[in-house]
Parts: structure tokens; sequence; C-alpha cells
């Protein structure tokens, strides 16, 4: 008797059957066992299983658990803030803290901006720390320990000397490698990317025709191995090795990106440097990112995050003003 096993593999369920099937005409084929296993899939579960994603039961459950939590914390902490707010007599238990009336939508975000350079009621005071305690806020982990020299190397602070000496993140880094210094901070998106453009546009007045419009926009928010492939064709590239051990390497690309800033470079040694501003750009997370930008906005125009989220509003009322941190 050959003993085989059958399965019927489909997206909810999967059939299975145990059968010894007869190899000649004095034996009985005969079925041992049989049956089927459910598994039963949200529409979304479905959809990932078909197409080979990984299901996790416990990781709807911990999405879930973790929004109740923060919604828990979020109570808390305005419960936390009415009460000391009544305790210190700036406001009673019956007063209103919402927006009462027609056109009051946004009478609270106006009221915060307000507050930052005029006076403002007491009761209306507590609203606008309440909406502020809503948001646990964001803080930047855009620095690197240095322990050897004992300073912190804080991403504002850079930014603000790079925007005040008029120098990209190349120029600082490389004058820091010159110095033989070893810890190079994060940069901000904003600095890399007008790093880049700078670039561009020195280089596109010595290599006319091979920088067009075209390339400039395939490049933008690619990895450092896409960046190669791109250029690879239109620039002709051979695949330049620069010489010299690892330091020395590195010493030589930033050189290259600030070369590119005020003389020619060939193409090549152009391509090196877009590869390595794209690098950093792509290493830096879009969402963490752009909050960093904003941050950024918002210190060097002098704007606390009520009023630049106010003239958001006046510019476009549909604006999201979930984006405060």
């Amino acid at each position: 008797m050959k003993r085989i096993l059958g399965l019927d593999l489909g997206t909810t369920s999967i059939g299975w059957a145990l059968v010894e099937e007869a190899e000649n005409e004095t034996e009985k084929s005969n079925i041992i066992k049989l049956g089927v296993r459910v598994n039963p899939l949200s529409v979304d579960e479905k959809t990932d299983f078909e197409k080979g994603r990984p299901l996790s039961t416990n990781a709807e459950r911990t999405l879930k658990r973790g929004a109740r939590r923060n919604l828990q914390r979020y109570k808390q902490r305005r419960e936390n803030l009415i009460e000391e707010l009544i305790e210190n007599s700036i406001i009673s238990k019956i007063t209103p803290l919402t927006e009462i009336g027609k056109h009051t939508t946004y009478q609270t975000l106006s009221i915060r901006a307000k507050a930052a350079n005029e006076k403002i009621e007491l009761e209306d005071f507590a609203r606008v720390l309440l909406t502020i305690n809503k948001k646990r806020g964001y803080k930047s982990s855009r620095k690197a320990s240095n322990d050897e020299e004992g300073v912190a190397i804080d991403g504002m602070s850079v930014a603000k000397e790079l925007y005040e000496r008029n120098i990209t993140p190349g120029q600082y880094v490389l004058e820091l490698l010159s110095q033989d210094k070893k810890y190079i901070p994060d940069f901000y998106r904003s600095d890399l990317k007008d790093e880049f453009d700078k670039i561009w546009n020195t280089q596109k007045d010595f290599h006319k025709g091979s920088l067009t419009d075209e390339l400039y926009d395939d490049l933008q928010g690619k990895a450092k191995a896409q960046t190669w492939a791109i250029c690879k064709q239109p620039f002709d590239l051979k695949g330049v090795t620069l010489k010299g051990n690892a330091k020395e390497q590195r010493f030589k690309k930033y050189e290259i990106r600030v070369n590119g800033l005020k003389q020619k470079i060939d193409l090549e040694h152009l391509t090196i440097a877009f590869q390595e501003i794209n690098n950093e750009l792509n290493n830096s997370s879009g969402y963490l990112g752009a909050i960093s930008d904003r941050s950024k906005e918002l210190y060097f125009n002098n704007l606390t995050v009520g009023q630049y989220l106010y003239e958001q509003i006046e510019a476009n009322p549909h604006t999201s003003s979930n984006s405060s941190k």
C-alpha cells in the first residue's frame, strides 16, 4: 500500500486527507483520515496573506493596546491640568473649555497664536494650555554625543551655524575632518537639499547639456546605488576608485562636495557628490525629517508652533492642524 498525504491550500482554509492507495488488485484503497483547517481572516489579512506578507496574531492587538494607552494618558494629562487650573483659581468647575457658538472653529488656535505676544484672558489662557497639553510633544534626537571632547553636537545649533556662515553641510564636515575630528552630526534635510541644489547649479554652467531638468527630477529621493545607476549612461561613467584608506577616502568625498560648489569637477566625481548627499537624505526618516525641518523653520522665523499653525489655517482653512509637535 502506498500512503499519500493530499493538501488543498486555499486563502482561508487548508483541506487535507491521508489515504492508502492500492498498488495491486488484491489490495483495497481507503481513507485513513481527512479534515479541514479554517483560517478566519479579515479582508486586510486575506490581502496580506495572498501577497505573501507575514501575519502576526498579536500585531493588531498591540496597535489597539497602544491606542488605548495613548488615549488614557491624554485623559489623565487633561484631568491633572484642569485640577491644577481650578486649584490656582484660573478657572472654575463651570468654566467652558471648548469653542462655543458660530464661526469659532479656529478660535482657540487664534488665541494661542496671539498669546505669544499679547495679553489674553485667564480663561483663554487655560484653553491654550489644554490645547498644548493634548500633544505630548516631539523632542529631536538629532544629536551625537562626543565622549572624547565632552560636548553634544546638536542639529539646531549646527543649522544655525550653517545659516550664519553661509556654508553647506559638506563644508562644515570638511572643516571637522581637517581638524581631525571624528564625530559628524546629522543634518537637516533642507540643508542637505540646499547643498545638492548649489552643487547642481554650479556644475550646470560647466556641463551644459548633461545636467538636464529631467535628470534632476530623476535623482530626487534616490538611494546611493540608484543615483549611480541613473547617472551611469548619460555621464558615461566608468567607475572611478578613490585612492587611500577609509579615512582618506572619506575626506576626499567631502572635498569633492566642497569643490563642486566653486569649480568644475568631472562627471565621475560629480556623481560621487550626488551619491553622498542623496545617501544622507535617504537615511533621514521622511516623517521625522519633516518635523525637524519644521522645527528649524519655526526657529529661524521666530515663530511659536501656535503661530505657525494659525498662519497655515489662514492661508488654507482645510489645512490639518495635527502637525503640532
